[in-house]
């Protein structure tokens, strides 16, 4: 084989570097139109159109939003024959979708009164029958945006004047101090200040109102699907059974009427019960509060006690046999009888409960007196110097009644009396004069006395009724030794 066709053969299957520069730069073609391109060739993306008054400046590729979200752009805008209206059609990707027959659009611009534009849409009520791709919004639905021009076309002399005198009324409002006598009804927190200082104090409220606002208009949005529409539903059936009855309609008017004039003659009273009203609801915050903590008890207490309420018929069906039974127990043969044997003994009882009730505080006391006083004081032993036994005092009184007892017996190994017998000794003793009557009694000591143990008060301790036992303070059992003769 030559040489000019081996070269031939080797050089047969590569390709020319035109075509290789040609295929590159297509390639770079297509990825540079799939890179910027808002939608994939040979795609079909979902359009919708929208008739419009004034489509403005509203330019093929302006953003369409949903809630300030873009969802797709402006395909093209056009201008309907013999009509000055303009139909702008949309490419809308999927997040936007669906969009319903009842939805509303609005040209509106980027920049306030000037500058770019994009279409706004509110996708309408979900539920509703859907737009279907291509279909169109009607004018009906649709609304432009307000340009600077037709701002001021509408201010013209006359009112540019007219708003100018508004403004400085409500400047003198704002920053006017009140004449005389103009805030004398009103709130001390306010009076004398400019209607901007009050503004501003109610400023400092202005948190918690809003609070509550915002948490009631949660709650007027429901917490299911369509609450919102079921309610406004319901007030449609509210309005329309108002207008079938119109007569009872002006009746309740007129009775509103009269309502409000009995309100305006108690315009005073009505006024301070208002400014009262804070306070009130302040106070009420915590109890409502607790009362609303205590609503899942209730509840789960209310399920609870549903199986029992289902039992009651069966209950009371049951408990007829047992009233017949108690309707013959409290018959006159029965428990009346015995209750009209009873009565006298009920009266005698209820005049003891009476007087217990004088007794009962008498008992207290003296019970009080034993805890508090006799019984401490027994416990304690007394102290009798070398004579001390260290028991306490209540086992020597018991000792001591047990030697008086036998002591006192009316007999013994001589006879029946008991005989004493007094040892001679030149110390003479006497009892003195004794409050028992009598005369003195002498005896004969075989020592000379000491004294007398314990010593006898010089005077009788002072006896105080209108203080209680239990509130004086235990005695002193220390036995002190007493002058002698």
């Amino acid at each position: 084989m030559s040489e000019r066709v081996k070269r031939t053969r080797r050089t047969g299957n590569r390709i020319s570097p035109a075509v290789a520069g040609t295929f590159v730069i297509l390639l770079i073609a297509i990825l540079a139109f799939v890179a910027f391109s808002p939608s994939l060739p040979f795609s079909s993306p979902y359009q919708i159109k929208a008739v419009v008054a004034n489509a403005a400046n509203i330019q093929p590729r302006s953003p369409v939003r949903i809630a300030g979200v873009n969802i797709g752009e402006v395909q093209s805008v056009e201008r309907q024959p013999d009509t000055t209206t303009s139909v702008i059609t949309m490419s809308i990707e999927d997040k936007g979708l669906p969009i319903y027959k009842d939805a509303e659009m609005k040209v509106r611009p980027r920049i306030f009164l000037e500058g770019n534009f994009f279409v706004d849409i509110q996708p309408g009520t979900p539920g509703g029958e859907q737009v279907p791709d291509g279909g169109t919004i009607p004018i009906t639905q649709t609304s432009g945006p307000v340009q600077l021009d037709q701002v001021l076309t509408t201010l013209q002399a006359d009112t540019r004047k007219q708003l100018q005198v508004l403004i400085q009324g409500y400047g003198s409002a704002l920053n006017g101090k009140p004449l005389p006598g103009e805030d004398a009804d009103q709130d001390p927190d306010v009076k004398g200040l400019t209607g901007g200082q009050a503004l501003s104090k109610s400023i400092d409220y202005a948190t918690a109102a809003l609070r509550g606002v915002s948490i009631v208009n949660g709650a007027l949005l429901g917490q299911d699907m369509h609450d919102l529409s079921r309610l406004i539903a319901g007030q449609q059936k509210v309005s329309s059974a108002l207008a079938s009855n119109d007569q009872n309609l002006k009746d309740l008017v007129t009775n509103f009427n009269r309502t409000t004039a009995a309100f305006a003659g108690e315009a005073d009273n009505l006024s301070s019960t208002i400014h009262l009203i804070p306070g009130v609801l302040e106070a009420a915050h915590p109890a409502l509060v607790d009362l609303n903590a205590s609503f899942p008890p209730t509840r789960a207490f209310a399920r609870e006690i549903l199986p029992g309420v289902r039992q009651n018929a069966a209950t009371i069906t049951a408990a007829f046999p047992w009233i017949a039974q108690t309707r013959q127990l409290v018959s006159p043969a029965e428990l009346q009888g015995l209750v009209r044997d009873l009565r006298p003994a009920t009266a005698s009882l209820s005049a003891v409960t009476d007087q217990s009730l004088v007794l009962l505080p008498q008992i207290d006391l003296l019970n009080r007196c034993v805890i508090h006083n006799i019984l401490p004081t027994g416990d304690k032993p007394v102290d009798d110097g070398f004579l001390s036994t260290g028991l306490p005092n209540y086992k020597e009184f018991w000792q001591t009644m047990t030697s008086l007892s036998g002591e006192s017996q009316n007999f013994d190994g001589n006879g029946s009396y008991t005989r004493f017998q007094t040892g001679g000794s030149n110390q003479t003793v006497s009892t003195g004069n004794t409050t028992l009557g009598g005369a003195p009694l002498f005896g004969n000591a075989a020592a000379p006395v000491v004294g007398t143990r314990p010593a006898r008060p010089a005077a009788k301790p002072p006896y105080n009724r209108k203080l209680a036992c239990y509130k004086n303070a235990a005695p002193n059992l220390t036995a002190k030794t007493g002058a002698g003769p």
